[in-house]
C-alpha cells in the first residue's frame, strides 16, 4: 500500500487504522502467519495496532500476545500459561529509557557504584533474554535506549560517570555486545531512531504522564515501520534488487538533450554532489549484495556514456542488468525480474518521474515503488523504508553480484550449444553435499527464509530452530554447494528429513532458483537416498504444499520417480519413494559427499 511507504502521514495512519486494515485484508494477498509476543515496559496497544498494518503490507499475517502494562520482566522470567500456549515465533521487548528511572546513577555515586548499576541492569536483561531463548527458541528483538529526557551535567553528561547520557550509552554498548555474540537476537535501535525523529518530538512527557506511552502518539507509525522492517527481514521478506532510472535519478539532467558534458554529477556543483552521494549509497548497497539494474527510457549508447562519466561513482560493470530502451518501464521491470530469476516483488523501482512510478506501480504487481522528492531525499527515503534491512548477513551476500554476473556468462555459453546435456557437461560442475556444519547455519537459515519458487513445503526456520535440528539425531540434513567453471554459486540447496522408524519424512526441500535445471536437485536426491540406505531407511515420504509462488515444483516428486500417495482438493500432496532399487539420476555433477 502506497500510503504505508515512507514518507507517510503519521496522523492519517493513526486516524484511519481500521480502514487501512480492512483494505489490506481484502486485497487478496497471500501472507505467512506469525505469532509475535510483545512484552512491554510501557503501553503497547497502539504500537501493536499500527505494527499490524505495516506487517500486513509486507505479506505477514501477525497474531499478537501482549503482556500487561509493565510486565515485560515478569512474563519473560516467570512466564504464564497464556504466553506458554501462544508459543511465539518472535518476541519483541519494548523497554525504553523510561524503564531506567530507578536505575540512573545518583550524583554522589562513585565510579564503582555506577559500574555496579550498569552491571545490575545488564544482568537483569541478559537473564531475561537467556531465559526466553532457552524456553521458546525463537527470535528476540530488543529496543536499546533512547537518550534520557534531561541531563544532570549538561554537555558533560556524556562524560561524567554519573551522567544519564553516559549511563544510557554504556547500556547500549552492552546490549550491542550481547547481540553480536548471540544469534537470533537483534537490537531495535531506537537511540538512532529517536535522534532522527527529534528527541523532543519523540518523547513528549505529556504522553508518559497521561497514558504511559514511552513515545509520542505521532511517533508510533515511525516506530512501528522501523520495527516491521526488522521483523520482515527475519522472516525473509527483504528486497533483492533496485531498478534505477538514469536521467534526473542517477545524474542531473537528460543526457539525450544535454549531452554527456551537460549532465550534473561530481563535485563541481551542489546538485552534482547530491547525485554523487546517492551513487555512493547505491554502491554501498551493492557491496552488501543488493543487485543494481538500470530501467531507463534512453538510447543504449547515451546510457553507456552517462554510466561511463569520469565523475560518476557507478560504472556499467556495477549493474547486473541494463535496460536502456524505449519499451514501457513496467515491461522492462518484469524483464529484469525474469533475467535475474527473481520475483517482481523482490524489486524496488526508483524513478524521479511520478507518471512512470504510477505506471510501474499499476502494471508491475508486487514491485515496491517509493515516492521520491528532490535528489537530496533519495537516500533517506530508501533507507527509512528498510527495503534492504540486514538481520542476517553471510559470505554469499557479499558474492551475490558476482554470482549473478557468472549466471549471465552461463546463459551466454548455453546459447552456443544445441544439445543441453552437452552444455551441462561443459560447465564442469562440482558439488559439496554434506550434513549441516555450524559455520554455514546462518546461510542455511537465510536460504529457508528466502527461497519460495523451489520450496516444496515453504517451512521457515529461525537460526535457533535450525541449530536445534542440526543437533538432533532424529533428522537427516543436507546442504548443497555448487561450483562450475564460471564460479562458485555458494550454498544453493537444503534438505531436512525427519526419521520415524524405517521412514524418512521430508520436512523441507528447497533450492535457489539461480541453479535451476542443472541437475543439482538430482544430485541432492542421490545423496539423500544414499544416506537413507546407510541409516536403514526403507522409504522416503515427500510433501508438497502449494503457494502462489511454488507451482513450478508441484510435480517435482513425480519427476523424481516418487509415487503419489494422496492429494486433497487444495493441491496438498504426499509422495512415496522406495529406497531399494533406486538408481542415481545425476550424471553431470561430480559430488563430494
Amino acid at each position: 500500500m502506497k500510503e504505508l511507504l515512507y514518507p507517510f502521514d503519521s496522523d492519517w495512519i493513526m486516524k484511519n487504522r481500521r480502514k487501512i486494515k480492512k483494505r489490506l485484508l481484502e486485497d487478496g494477498t497471500t501472507r505467512i502467519s506469525k505469532r509475535i509476543a510483545v512484552l512491554g515496559g510501557s503501553t503497547t496497544h497502539d504500537i501493536i495496532q499500527v505494527l499490524e498494518l505495516f506487517l500486513l503490507n509486507e505479506g505477514i499475517q501477525p497474531t499478537f500476545y501482549e503482556s500487561e502494562y509493565g510486565q515485560f520482566y515478569q512474563d519473560g522470567m516467570f512466564g504464564n500459561d497464556a504466553l506458554d500456549r501462544f508459543a511465539p515465533d518472535l518476541i519483541f521487548i519494548h523497554t525504553t529509557s523510561r524503564n531506567l528511572d530507578a536505575a540512573y546513577p545518583m550524583v554522589q555515586d562513585t565510579k564503582d557504584a555506577v559500574s555496579q548499576r550498569i552491571a545490575d541492569q545488564m544482568h537483569l536483561y541478559t537473564r531475561l533474554w537467556d531465559n526466553l531463548s532457552n524456553k521458546f527458541h525463537c527470535t528476540i528483538i530488543q529496543n536499546n535506549f533512547e537518550f534520557p529526557a534531561y541531563r544532570t551535567f549538561g554537555n558533560q553528561d556524556c562524560v561524567d560517570p554519573c551522567g544519564r547520557v553516559h549511563f544510557v550509552q554504556a547500556l547500549n554498548q552492552g546490549f550491542a555486545a550481547y547481540a553480536e555474540s548471540h544469534s537470533d537476537f537483534y537490537i531495535h535501535d531506537i537511540q538512532y531512531l529517536s535522534a532522527m525523529y527529534g528527541l523532543e518530538k519523540w518523547s513528549q512527557p505529556f504522553y508518559w504522564y497521561m497514558y504511559k506511552y514511552a513515545l509520542s502518539f505521532s511517533a508510533i507509525p515511525f516506530f512501528a515501520s522501523s520495527l516491521c522492517q526488522m521483523i520482515k527481514s527475519v522472516f525473509g521478506k527483504n528486497k533483492k534488487a533496485l531498478a534505477l532510472d538514469l536521467d534526473n535519478t542517477l545524474w542531473g539532467g537528460v543526457i539525450g538533450d544535454d549531452g554527456v558534458d551537460g549532465i550534473e554529477i561530481g563535485q563541481e556543483t551542489a546538485l552534482g554532489q547530491s547525485y554523487s552521494e546517492f551513487q555512493n549509497y547505491l554502491r554501498a548497497l551493492k557491496d552488501k549484495g543488493i543487485l543494481l539494474t538500470v530501467c531507463s527510457k534512453n538510447e543504449p549508447d547515451n546510457a553507456m556514456l552517462g554510466l561511463n562519466h569520469p565523475s560518476g561513482v557507478l560504472k556499467p560493470e556495477d549493474f547486473t542488468v541494463i535496460k536502456a530502451n524505449w519499451e514501457a518501464k513496467s515491461e522492462n521491470v518484469r524483464s529484469i525480474a525474469k533475467e535475474l530469476n527473481i520475483l517482481p516483488d523482490s524489486i524496488v523501482f526508483v524513478d524521479d518521474n511520478p507518471a512512470e512510478r504510477e505506471i510501474v506501480r499499476t502494471y508491475s504487481e508486487g514491485v515496491s515503488v517509493p515516492e521520491l522528492g528532490d535528489v537530496d531525499s533519495y537516500i533517506s527515503i530508501l533507507e527509512r523504508n528498510g527495503f534492504f534491512e540486514v538481520t542476517a548477513f553471510s559470505e554469499d551476500d557479499l558474492k551475490r553480484n558476482a554470482m549473478y554476473r557468472e549466471n549471465a556468462l552461463r546463459a551466454q555459453a548455453e546459447q552456443s550449444f544445441t544439445d543441453y546435456q552437452a552444455y551441462l557437461e561443459s560447465l564442469e560442475m562440482q558439488a559439496v553435499i554434506r550434513d549441516f556444519e555450524p559455520v554455514y547455519l546462518p546461510r542455511i537459515t537465510q536460504l529457508t527464509n528466502k527461497s519460495n519458487q523451489f520450496n516444496l513445503t515453504t517451512k521457515r526456520y529461525t537460526e535457533s530452530e535450525m541449530r536445534a535440528v542440526a543437533e538432533d539425531d532424529a533428522y537427516i540434513r543436507l546442504y548443497g554447494q555448487l561450483k562450475d567453471r564460471f564460479g562458485d554459486n555458494g550454498i544453493v540447496s537444503v534438505v531436512i528429513g525427519r526419521k520415524m522408524g524405517g521412514i524418512l519424512h521430508v520436512d523441507l526441500w528447497l533450492m535457489s532458483c539461480r541453479v535451476l535445471k542443472r541437475n543439482m536437485e538430482l544430485a541432492m536426491l542421490d545423496t539423500l537416498v544414499l544416506q537413507c540406505k546407510k541409516e536403514g531407511i526403507e522409504e522416503i515420504y515427500g510433501y508438497y504444499y502449494p503457494t502462489q509462488k511454488n507451482n513450478m515444483v508441484r510435480y517435482l516428486y513425480r519427476d523424481f520417480g516418487f509415487d503419489l500417495v494422496s492429494e486433497d482438493e487444495h493441491g496438498n500432496s504426499v509422495w512415496r519413494l522406495s529406497v531399494a532399487g533406486y538408481r542415481n539420476q545425476n550424471s553431470v555433477i561430480t559430488v563430494e559427499e
